[in-house]
């Protein structure tokens, strides 16, 4: 298919079949229009135990077109549905290209569809909002003759693709993965579904500044030690791979310290059934003022913010605290490191965003856009930095 672009004729690309990739997805599910990134492979589907998990495995963070071209402009028609939080500002999802690693000038989605939530409701909290395709469009400074293209998603959207365009002289080619990859598994605050740029989120900031590869499958609400994720993780090709473990459950008060120690075991001896050398990094929760000595579960408060639930029917007896949780990590990752796995790390979460940040947590559960730049600067030298705990040799 064929377009004009001003007096420039422009033809369309395909997303499958190379030279153009869908990195940070597992699948491209086949709708009606056009092709829906999803963060997990389709085998997944029915062990997922909500819509709301599926929800976030279409959510794209992390997720990026990838290709080289010379064409000086590049068009990208895309149909995105968009998480609003009714109490938080509604902003257009935003898109954000890369040439040659330079960030060029942001691309904002002026349409769409949303999804407007309210979290105090629950189901009944849910209101969908149906808008129309949005065209972006980029004119590409002057450089190379073929330049690598990096176009990243929005992680609070899930994101149809419809069509990518460019010159219709253009030479296009496929970019191949050099940089080390990077599988990473977290709860919201590494899914960063409440920022509005793509690189305001740590894991992608973090990607770009060592060129690694980023595979996300942080899913906010959903770091539940799924035995099905960590066969993702065994499956996913990796050169490293961190775990940031521990603040969902405690959220949920999904487990006691009875099933936590097993299930964390359980889900490192499936990575290591996949990856037995791959450097592994465990990470343990960041400060929480809510659930730091306190069992949860916490539930979002009507103006904003989360609470815990005091004396709740739902809460354990033996539940989990983030204390407590962080401790246990340590010593899980101790012992398997004592019984012969060299390549375990621990990193204490209070390391990169402990109390002295908390005015930084805009909801006293996850980090402003500052802080998530605070903590994606900490984890980038402490992970990935000279001397870091799983640098490059």
């Amino acid at each position: 298919m064929r377009s004009t672009f001003g007096r420039m004729l422009l033809r369309e690309l395909s997303f499958e079949n190379g030279p153009v990739e869908v990195r940070g997805a597992f699948e491209l599910d086949r709708t009606p229009h056009g092709l829906l990134p999803r963060r997990l492979p389709a085998w997944t589907r029915l062990q997922i135990p909500d819509v709301f998990m599926h929800t976030q495995v279409t959510l794209t963070a992390g997720v990026r077109i990838v290709f080289a071209t010379d064409s000086p402009v590049v068009e990208l028609t895309v149909h995105p549905r968009t998480i609003h939080q009714i109490v938080e500002p509604q902003r257009p999802p935003v898109f954000q290209m890369l040439v040659d690693g330079e960030m060029q000038p942001d691309a904002t989605a002026h349409g769409g569809s949303w999804v407007h939530i309210d979290r105090t409701k629950g189901p009944s909290g849910i209101e969908f909002e149906e808008g129309s395709a949005v065209t972006l469009r980029w004119e590409l400074p002057a450089g190379p003759s073929v330049r690598e293209i990096e176009i990243w998603m929005p992680t609070n959207s899930s994101v149809e693709l419809l069509s990518l365009r460019v010159a219709s002289d253009a030479v296009v080619q496929a970019v191949p993965v050099t940089r080390r990859r990077w599988t990473h598994y977290g709860s919201s605050i590494s899914h960063c579904v409440d920022v509005w740029r793509p690189f305001e989120a740590w894991p992608a900031m973090v990607a770009r500044q060592h060129s690694l590869e980023l595979t996300n499958v942080a899913l906010a609400g959903q770091c539940q030690l799924d035995p099905f994720m960590g066969r993702v993780i065994r499956d996913a090709p990796a050169d490293v791979i961190s775990l940031k473990l521990g603040i969902n459950l405690v959220n949920a008060n999904s487990m006691t310290e009875r099933t936590f120690g097993p299930a964390v075991h359980g889900l490192l001896d499936h990575v290591r059934d996949g990856h037995p050398s791959v450097p592994v990094l465990v990470v343990s929760p960041i400060f929480c003022p809510l659930v730091e000595q306190h069992v949860g579960p916490t539930i979002p408060q009507e103006g904003g913010g989360f609470a815990v639930v005091s004396a709740s029917p739902f809460a354990r007896p033996f539940g989990l605290t983030l204390v407590r949780i962080r401790e246990m990590l340590a010593d899980i990752v101790a012992t398997r490191s004592a019984a012969g796995d060299a390549d375990l790390r621990y990193l204490d979460g209070l390391e990169l965003f402990g109390a002295a940040d908390e005015h930084l947590l805009h909801d006293r559960l996850h980090p402003s856009p500052e802080g998530y730049a605070l903590l994606g600067a900490r984890f980038a030298a402490r992970a990935f930095g000279p001397g870091g705990l799983i640098a490059a040799d």
